[in-house]
């Protein structure tokens, strides 16, 4: 207990000293508020006058000033009374404009509109207005302390220790701001937080190190409820159905109990043990033990009403095996071996997701598997934790003291992203030396560790600035700053060796290196961070955890649905980045990936297996985006689809063109059940649009969704909707007639820049870490312009991003006093 106290009370002050410190540096802090759309500089905005045509006044009178003007001013706008001649003085409002024009979205339907070329050419004058100005005066925005995110630390100590651990269990959930949870303004800092990380160090570094003393432990891990266990997990052996694959840490060699127990219904009986299965438990592939559950004595036990327990327990304890497991990263697996249909008649039933809660004739289900250990446990083993930690091993004594040195100081580099100094390694190395004082090396280096992540320098990025630049002056960040801004943006993570090498020689700065090293980066496997944090978060693929039809409507999905959505989308995203193809693709892609579950689904003919298969896509309707279920079933409700939800997945997602929030009191949508008569969607929200209050936006969204009502609610293919015929013709909000979801596509891309604008919007965001403002909307027009000869590639966008003024300068001096 002292020596948590001690870490707590050194880990708190380092946090606040750091914090004051760089408060009178002026960098913001990670909670403060500051003035949304406000510049850098002490709020200046530099004023360029500009050679806007005068002849846009009668455009801007005729078509916009009727409704945005001194006495209405509607939606907050007034236009009357702007300067077309000076547009940079005012540019957060004409960069609103420039996005409504841009997506048709005004002016709204009903009223006077200019024609295609007139409103194109008014939105280039005032873009290049904008854009020029900015070039004159360049701000990059405000610079904020950045704590690490649960993903984030996740990967850092991965590739720091080479330990995965399971975050979740260590650190709270955290807040999200403009669609992602890397915003800096989002990760504040709380005594209840600083005591979470210091808990998590103090039970990671043990695991690393291998001087984990604790007693047998359990740790339990649990099936999805709706998880369909007669078909193959993908990564168990072929040949078997259903239950678990368990990556799991042993931190230490010795013996483990694995411990199974099956799926009772509410009644406390396992369902079909009218028939023998064989239960198989698997250490690394490797079969260490085998049961047969579904004997006559079970059967009887399963329908014994009187639950004797001591019988059900002697049942439990036959699904058990105690066995010697070596330290360091295990598959553990419990499954059954498969059956044939000749063996099986279940495999003959027509639904997908063999669920009946009252059919005790089905196929035992893996509930649950528990490991608990370790038991005799004989010694720390040789782990890739240990490989990575220990560069050195002492020999003597004298030896100990600069092994130690090499160690932390190996360690600390990687962790502050940075050179060490004698200084950081004083206070490392006194941890240390206490540690190796209350008992032997090893524990020298596992307090080391503890130290190191629980510094400030550790789970804050921080950037200082030029230490002779006057307040508000432009600068370029330092090249070590670069690269930890690179490398969280594509890894999420730490930046590597070769990174932080490059970086202390000052040789990002030469001509090409970022290019290089972007593409490097993009072909690692840690690249695999944008698929699951910016992808994951952009496309609303994380929410499907939440996803849960009602199973009288929808009897098939499960949850090896649920994941094969999900890995479908992910598998598109990645093949974009290592492919290097257009973004566009995301939108037109004539490929997918399935395994046999979700090729069932969608109706694709001679897919086996779990794996997943790159296959063409032959209907035009399922090409891209628009038509994965991923998308389509976490834009639902559970019972239905939602055209609104859809509609404005879709305006904030694709377009860049949020709705405004809903009005208060509005009244939910009547649902069928509740009506003499059902409905279909389209009817349904013809009414709900009755109501004035709701008119306004519902144009706006509802044809989006409408479009896309040929799919159900988890994405399967309909025609019919409450026993009338779909209909999928819509007319969107700038006059384009579309017809479900293929005339949908050809209409979002008819002009692409908005698609691939709205993808770099997203994508600057959630590198830079802080929501875009007014002022950054040149640099996203600068990047998809200069993409576009290369038919905006991802990697060209990337090197777009890691190259613009946001990226690599910084404001000295421009935060505010942090509370």
């Amino acid at each position: 207990m002292t020596s948590r106290r001690l870490y707590f009370g050194l880990f708190a002050a380092a946090v606040w000293v750091a914090c004051a410190t760089l408060r009178a540096a002026g960098v913001a802090g990670p909670t403060q508020d500051r003035p949304a759309g406000g510049t850098a500089a002490g709020g200046r905005q530099a004023v360029i006058a500009g050679s806007l045509p005068q002849a846009f006044r009668p455009v801007l009178d005729r078509y916009c000033v009727t409704c945005h003007n001194e006495r209405l001013k509607t939606a907050g706008l007034t236009l009357d009374t702007l300067d077309l001649t000076s547009v940079a003085r005012d540019s957060g409002t004409w960069e609103k404009v420039i996005r409504k024009l841009n997506t048709g979205m005004m002016p709204p339907a009903g009223m006077p509109r200019p024609d295609d070329a007139t409103a194109r050419s008014f939105v280039a004058s005032l873009a290049g207005e904008l854009d020029r100005a900015a070039a004159a005066s360049p701000n990059p925005g405000p610079s904020t302390i950045h704590r690490l995110n649960r993903a984030e630390y996740a990967n850092a100590i991965r590739d720091l220790l080479a330990l995965d651990v399971d975050v979740a269990a260590l650190l709270p959930p955290d807040d999200s701001i403009s669609g992602f949870d890397n915003i800096a303004d989002a990760l504040g800092v709380s005594p209840v937080l600083l005591e979470r990380h210091l808990s998590a160090a103090m039970r990671i570094a043990p695991f690393a190190v291998g001087t984990y003393r604790d007693g047998p432990v359990e740790s339990i891990y649990r099936a999805p409820g709706d998880l369909n266990q007669t078909l193959h997990v993908e990564g168990l052996p072929f040949g078997t159905r259903g239950g678990l694959l368990i990556p799991h840490t042993f931190p230490a060699d010795g013996e483990y109990v694995i411990k199974a127990t099956l799926w009772r219904n509410n009644a406390g009986r396992i369902r079909g043990l009218e028939a023998p299965h064989q239960l198989e438990f698997l250490v690394d592939g490797d079969r260490v033990h085998e049961v047969t559950v579904g004997t006559p004595e079970q059967f009887a036990i399963s329908f014994d009403d009187r639950l004797n327990t001591k019988t059900t327990a002697e049942f439990d304890a036959t699904l058990l095996v105690r066995v010697p497991v070596k330290a360091g990263p295990r598959n553990i697996g419990v499954t059954f071996a498969a059956k044939t249909a000749a063996q099986d008649p279940q495999k003959l039933r027509p639904l997908l997701s063999p669920f009946d809660a009252v059919d005790t004739h089905g196929v035992p289900r893996v509930d649950a598997v528990s490991i608990i250990g370790p038991y005799n446990p004989a010694g720390p083993g040789e782990t890739p934790s240990r490989a990575r930690i220990f560069s050195c091993r002492p020999a003597t004594p004298a030896d100990e003291a600069p092994c130690a040195r090499k160690i932390v100081s190996a360690l600390a580099q990687r962790a502050y992203r940075r050179p060490v100094n004698d200084a950081d390694l004083g206070v490392l190395l006194s941890f240390y030396e206490a540690g190796r004082r209350a008992a032997d090396f090893d524990t020298g280096i596992e307090r080391a560790v503890v130290r190191i992540l629980t510094s400030p320098e550790f789970i804050f990025r921080v950037e200082k600035g030029a230490p002779n630049a006057r307040p508000g002056t432009v600068t370029r960040v330092s090249d070590l700053e670069l690269a930890s801004r690179l490398s969280f943006f594509l890894w999420s993570s730490l930046p590597d060796e070769e990174l932080l090498q490059t970086a202390s020689r000052g040789g990002l700065r030469t001509a090409g290196a970022l290019d290089r090293q972007v593409r490097r980066m993009l072909v690692d496997p840690r690249a695999d961070a944008l698929v699951a944090n910016f992808a994951g978060q952009w496309l609303y693929l994380r929410n499907l955890r939440t996803v849960a039809p009602i199973a009288d409507e929808f009897p098939d999905f499960d949850d090896d649905l649920r994941q094969a959505f999900k890995r479908e989308t992910e598998l598109l995203f990645d093949s974009i980045i290592r492919e290097d193809r257009s973004v566009i693709d995301l939108m037109t892609a004539d490929y997918t990936f399935v395994n046999e579950r979700l090729a069932r689904h969608y109706g694709i003919p001679r897919v086996y297996g779990s794996h997943f298969r790159r296959v063409p896509v032959r209907d035009e309707a399922r090409r891209g985006l628009l038509g994965h279920g991923s998308i389509l079933s976490v834009t639902s409700n559970a019972n239905r689809t939602s055209p609104v939800r859809r509609g404005k997945w879709i305006l904030e997602n694709l377009i860049g063109s949020p709705p405004p929030p809903p009005p208060p009191n509005v009244p939910p949508l009547t649902e069928n059940k509740d009506r003499p008569k059902p409905l279909s969607m389209r009817e349904q929200m013809e009414q709900h649009r009755a109501n004035p209050a709701c008119a306004s936006c519902h144009r706006l969204m509802d044809p989006l969704g409408l479009a896309l009502e040929n799919f159900d609610a988890v994405g399967a293919w309909r025609v019919k909707d409450a026993n009338a015929d779909v209909d999928a013709k819509v007319q969107l909000a700038d006059g384009t007639n579309v017809d479900g979801a293929v005339g949908l596509r050809q209409a979002l891309l008819r002009r692409p820049d908005i698609f691939v604008g709205t993808f770099t919007e997203k994508l600057l965001t959630y590198a830079l870490g802080r929501s875009l403002e007014h002022y950054d909307m040149p640099t996203v027009r600068g990047i998809v312009r200069d993409a576009s000869p290369g038919d905006f590639r991802f990697s060209s966008l990337v090197v777009g991003i890691v190259k613009s003024t946001p990226f690599t300068m910084r404001v000295t001096g421009a935060g505010e006093s942090n509370p």
